[in-house]
């Protein structure tokens, strides 16, 4: 019996080990210089789309960004949040999460239209999302970084997996984000990093209203502004949009965690990074210098595009973001 039991343990290990090697295998088939052959004008031209587009709506930035924390959360970065329903499948895109909120679909078929005329057949929606997520940073004033190509695009999307709780809510505990995080290899210290996204972009009145007139750990004067265009009744301006950082809304810095340490966070899920608990010392640190929150958020944007790539023989470089091939 402690013969057999010793075999399955080994026969467990040996499982475990080939999950990891095969995970890091895909993640080493990412490359920074992936398609400087195949298609070396690529980064130019996604780029130019984003600045055109950031120019006439400066919130479009958050938004694509968002969009890609979106994708990589839902069985990895796949690009299948960009897939419409179809009759053996109903996509992501009307998820609880995604429904009326998640935005930027049009940019990403504008830049894949151009991309594939360029370079057809090349590309996939996967890294395009990947490439306009660090440009929208870049535009914004945040830091830029390389990033790592060769994701290919899935088949099909889970519109149940976006609905499953993957997402974390605006009413997120801390404790419900750190497991979110670290369900998908994100330490704390990555999560607290990647929601200073929110230094940028606007949320709805329904993910804040049950903070601005509940909550007491959220400065008064900050309530009582909030309610201006949030009013208490469920129904009523739901979707009013409020700016996430008052101070620098359009400028990707440490404004956000400093908002954080004077109680001042919009969702209940910002304010519970600085509210006794065990990311308060990294709020502070990131509110004291915008150097060490731009060097956490680009590792930890690195490590986000490395969740469960296709790649190789996997999936496929769809022609249109929107259906599979």
């Amino acid at each position: 019996m402690e013969c057999y039991e010793q075999s399955r343990q080994r026969a467990a290990f040996v499982v475990l080990l080939l999950i990891v090697m095969l995970g890091s295998q895909a993640q080493a088939q990412l490359r920074t210089d992936f398609y400087s052959d195949s298609c070396p004008s690529l980064l130019p031209t996604v780029r130019r789309v984003v600045q055109r587009e950031v120019a006439k709506e400066r919130r479009i930035a958050a938004s694509l960004l968002r969009l890609f924390f979106h994708d990589c959360f839902v069985n990895g970065c796949d690009a299948s949040i960009l897939l419409d329903d179809t009759r053996s499948f109903l996509g992501e895109k009307t998820a609880g999460p995604n429904n009326n909120s998640v935005r930027g679909y049009e940019v990403i078929d504008a830049i894949k239209s151009r991309v594939e005329r360029l370079c057809p057949g090349v590309v996939s929606c996967a890294d395009i999302l990947a490439i306009t997520a660090r440009d929208s940073v870049l535009l914004m004033g945040g830091r830029g970084w390389s990033v790592k190509l060769g994701r290919r695009d899935s088949i099909t999307a889970s519109f149940s997996t976006a609905n499953s709780g993957v997402l974390p809510p605006p009413t997120s505990t801390l404790d419900n984000l750190i497991n979110l995080f670290r369900a998908n290899g994100l330490s704390p210290r990555d999560m607290v990093a990647l929601s200073g996204a929110h230094t940028i972009g606007q949320a709805r009145c329904v993910t804040f209203r049950s903070r601005i007139y509940n909550s007491t750990n959220i400065d008064l004067s900050f309530a009582l502004s909030r309610r201006r265009s949030c009013p208490a009744a469920t129904g009523s301006g739901d979707n009013n949009a409020a700016i996430l950082d008052l101070r620098t809304p359009e400028k990707f810095d440490g404004s956000y965690f400093m908002q954080l340490v004077n109680h001042r966070g919009l969702l209940t899920s910002d304010q519970v990074l600085f509210n006794g608990g065990s990311t308060d010392s990294i709020v502070v640190s990131y509110s004291r210098s915008v150097q060490a929150f731009y060097r956490d958020f680009v590792a930890a944007m690195i490590k986000m595009g490395d969740i469960s790539p296709l790649t190789g023989s996997n999936g496929q470089i769809r022609r249109s973001c929107r259906r599979p091939n």
